[in-house]
């Protein structure tokens, strides 16, 4: 498990997957405002790939996120989009309802950096975001993701355009918090 100061990402297990489904997918507003297509239901027993890991994909790392205190599930965090060959790679989460708002999304980005910058020897992280998520440009910036540019209306979501954000991390500019680490 990789460790930060108050989660740890690990492997997604059979029991995280109905939890995510009726927690984070089967939300219509929250899915069709994390996903870049729109909201489809899943059917139980699906191999939706957003739940069910396929360990052979290489561009595509997916984690369970739980709390160090109790290992309660409180969300998922993926490094998606990996470019061996430019050493980058995207990065994303998303909370559980029940988690939002207790300092969880800037311990994800944190391990997830160390997870890209440490373990996989990347040279850029990228986090691509609507411009109204402040909870994810706050997470980002505090890790020291440096806003890189706008796309304007690029995001259909729920019925209007939604401008998106666009972050990136180089590794020569990654200040590691020491409480992140692979233990």
């Amino acid at each position: 498990m990789l460790r930060g100061s108050t989660v740890g990402l690990r492997a997604r297990h059979e029991d995280d997957i109905p939890i995510l489904r009726a927690e984070l997918y089967d939300d219509v507003v929250n899915a069709s405002r994390a996903e870049s297509g729109p909201w489809r239901p899943i059917s139980p027993g699906s191999k939706d790939p957003r739940l069910v890991v396929d360990d052979k994909e290489q561009g595509l790392v997916q984690f369970s996120v739980v709390e160090l205190e109790g290992s309660t599930l409180v969300g998922t965090a993926t490094l998606w989009g990996i470019d061996n060959h430019n050493r980058s790679a995207h990065i994303g989460l998303g909370l559980l309802p029940s988690a939002r708002g207790k300092g969880y999304g800037s311990d994800v980005v944190a391990v997830l950096c160390h997870y890209g910058f440490v373990v996989r020897g990347l040279q850029r992280l990228q986090i691509e975001t609507l411009s109204d998520n402040a909870a994810m440009l706050r997470s980002a910036e505090r890790n020291g993701f440096v806003r890189e540019g706008v796309l304007r209306s690029s995001a259909w979501v729920m019925g209007e355009f939604l401008d998106e954000v666009l972050l990136g991390l180089l590794v020569q500019d990654w200040k590691p918090d020491s409480t992140s680490q692979g233990a």
